[in-house]
């Protein structure tokens, strides 16, 4: 049996995405080794406990600057020697050091259709626009914010009546079937970023990835 690639998974909160990786992980190669939290009442630590899957919360200290708080977040997520770190929810920005580390190992999910709607709000941003489309986007991250090689997107329609709590739950329910996707494809090799690129199966994917139904 070939080595399953450890995931280590970042939060903040409710962990939803977390529990549909987790879920998933019975159907790839991949193991949730570990799940590390900035909040200490995330209730994301809950679903890893309850699939008897190691936590750390890493708490920021009064006074401490982002580099000296992501040196003890580096040191959490090394102690599980994981393959790929997958943000997902961890509602904090990366210095850049601790990204480079990990550049072409760490995932992000984004709830807009990258480059559209960078950043929060992104619900209501795609109402006020008037946009008839809104989605999620998983991309690698890089030192820019939101501004990493998209792997896949998922679209849903923006409605008359909608309200951003009606449209993040339909962007959430996407979410959870594309984000534990790109982490197969991850763990099964054949996804992988070059000078910022990211390729599936050695090809380029188009600038706004694949879009799923």
């Amino acid at each position: 049996m070939s080595k399953l690639c450890r995931v280590v998974v970042l939060i903040s909160g409710n962990g939803s995405n977390l529990q549909a990786i987790i879920d998933q992980s019975s159907k790839a190669p991949y193991q949730v080794v570990g799940v590390i939290t900035n909040k200490a009442d995330a209730y994301g630590i809950q679903r890893a406990a309850e699939a008897d899957i190691a936590t750390s919360t890493v708490l920021a200290q009064t006074g401490e600057s982002r580099d000296q708080y992501d040196q003890r977040l580096q040191q959490a997520i090394d102690s599980y020697e994981p393959d790929l770190i997958v943000l997902a929810g961890f509602m904090r920005i990366l210095s850049d050091d601790l990204v480079q580390r990990y550049q072409g190992k760490m995932l992000n999910v984004h709830p807009s259709l990258l480059p559209r709607f960078t950043g929060l709000n992104t619900h209501q941003r795609a109402i006020d626009a008037g946009d008839s489309e809104h989605g999620a986007s998983v991309h690698f991250v890089v030192q820019e914010l939101d501004a990493g090689p998209v792997i896949l997107q998922a679209k849903v329609p923006v409605f008359d009546d909608d309200t951003a709590e009606l449209l993040a739950a339909r962007v959430h329910e996407q979410e959870h079937a594309i984000y534990p996707l790109v982490v197969k494809w991850f763990a099964e090799g054949r996804l992988t970023m070059t000078d910022d690129v990211a390729l599936l199966d050695g090809n380029q994917l188009a600038a706004h990835g694949y879009a799923a139904d």
